[in-house]
């Protein structure tokens, strides 16, 4: 796993933020993009995805908590591939309006995924539709 755990970017006029090179390879398998717990967003290489949070979400059927997360997790869940050329993904219009994200974006690395949300509330809004 790489070292960085921390980075921030600007969105350009199409939603697309860049990933940096040394974080490549985490999500050469694809990307799935969540809405977080609060106003941000999740960001899941699609192996992590896959593995433990469809596990995690799988739970009792019965579990009203298991199915508040399914609903908080899926309700808008998206699935990317990184640009391998640019290293670029593109956010969804409807992601970035749940989590306020302007133009500018930091990521922060929570344990096997990251979370996205807006740099400061100054940057609300500066995205072009």
């Amino acid at each position: 796993m790489s070292e960085i755990d921390y980075f921030e970017r600007k969105l350009d006029d199409k939603r697309r933020l860049t990933v940096p090179v040394e974080l490549r390879a985490e999500f050469e398998g694809g990307i799935v993009i969540t809405r977080g717990f609060g106003q941000y967003l999740h960001l899941y290489p699609k192996a992590i995805w896959n593995e433990e949070m469809e596990t995690a979400l799988a739970g009792d059927i019965l579990d009203e908590r298991i199915a508040d997360l399914n609903d908080k997790f899926r309700t808008g869940k998206s699935e990317a591939e990184l640009d391998l050329k640019q290293g670029r993904i593109t956010l969804e219009r409807h992601l970035v309006n749940y989590a306020h994200i302007g133009r500018s974006v930091v990521a922060v690395r929570v344990g096997k995924y990251w979370r996205l949300r807006a740099k400061n509330q100054g940057d609300i809004g500066s995205v072009t539709p």
